[in-house]
């Protein structure tokens, strides 16, 4: 891949610190303008994004600072609940994992009322978590302690799934709230049943270290992944061995996120460790990335809830891609 297609963010926000992880809510606000968190070394801050392609009075992206809320540690994964809303009285809801293996959940009502409660049960570091995306009354989170939690609100663990590696990534079905996707380092996918407690289904990499994992929540028999240097796409009504798999980052592929706005677009990072980290939109009818960008130091990825944008954090800065689809 030639270089010199690199394309600049369509956008960006400057932050006063380094950008560590980055999440759009992927529930609406009840407002128009999209809930937006990052968080880095001890802190999260919680903003609204409007940008010009939802609003024509805007020139670029408007980003508006809600509240800025100490972390005692580094923040390393985050998640954001269906509750969070703005319009009648506003409530922000969020989880957060640390370093300390301990999640943080965070309630406020951007006034007086903020609320944390540290749930305690992992025994190293948290990979990933996510909310039921319903009602957000369960999270669920993997570790490289070879488990998967589900808690309560309350900070109640009730279901312990044990893994065969560490667990990478976990997502939610977004209707039927028994079922839960969990991905492992070595390279296995697995569906459980939440009400049994048992797999259903299984699919592989065929190779390791699997790194990040997402399941395409536009349209749920499509699963993917980056382990190597590759991404893997799966049709999991087929086979249990990836339909589609391309090499993508010379240095090794960090992160995958499927698009919320079209199924067939999804993005993939490279491992942070040099001075850019590369990001590569793709597209399933193409064989080629149809964009290519990077960000100084870059982490995080996460795409809008309606438009073909994604955003990574970096040094100093949030980046965005607006999708030309």
């Amino acid at each position: 891949m030639q270089e010199d297609s690199s394309r600049s963010p369509s956008y960006t926000v400057a932050c006063e610190d380094y950008v560590h992880v980055v999440e759009f809510s992927p529930f609406s606000s009840g407002t128009p303008a999209s809930l937006l968190a990052y968080g880095g070394n001890q802190y999260v801050v919680v903003g609204t994004c409007l940008f010009q392609e939802e609003d024509m009075e805007i020139e670029g992206v408007e980003f508006n600072v809600l509240r800025a809320f100490h972390h005692e540690l580094r923040v390393d994964a985050l998640a954001w609940s269906p509750e969070s809303r703005l319009d009648r009285i506003p409530t922000i809801r969020f989880c957060t994992a640390g370093a300390d293996r301990k999640l943080r959940l965070l309630t406020s009502d951007l006034q007086d009322r903020h609320e944390v409660k540290v749930m305690e049960g992992h025994t190293s570091y948290i990979n990933h978590l996510v909310f039921e995306p319903t009602e957000g009354k369960q999270i669920a989170s993997v570790s490289d302690d070879h488990t998967c939690r589900v808690w309560d609100l309350d900070g109640n663990e009730s279901t312990t799934l044990r893994l065969g590696s560490p667990g990478i990534s976990v997502c939610w079905h977004p209707e039927e709230a028994f079922k839960l996707m969990v991905a492992e380092k070595k390279g296995t996918i697995r569906f459980y049943d939440l009400v049994t407690q048992q797999a259903i289904l299984s699919v592989d990499c065929g190779q390791s270290p699997l790194m990040s994992a997402d399941w395409c929540l536009t349209n749920t028999i499509k699963v993917g992944a980056v382990a190597g240097n590759d991404w893997l796409i799966w049709d999991i009504t087929r086979s249990s061995y990836p339909q589609e798999k391309r090499p993508a980052h010379i240095d090794k592929a960090r992160l995958f996120k499927w698009s919320r706005a079209n199924e067939n677009l999804f993005a993939t990072t490279g491992c942070p460790g040099k001075i850019c980290s590369q990001l590569l939109i793709h597209h399933l009818g193409h064989p080629q990335p149809v964009m290519i960008g990077s960000a100084t130091v870059g982490s995080g990825l996460s795409w809008h809830r309606t438009l073909p944008l994604c955003v990574i954090g970096g040094d100093r800065k949030l980046c965005f891609w607006m999708t030309e689809m």
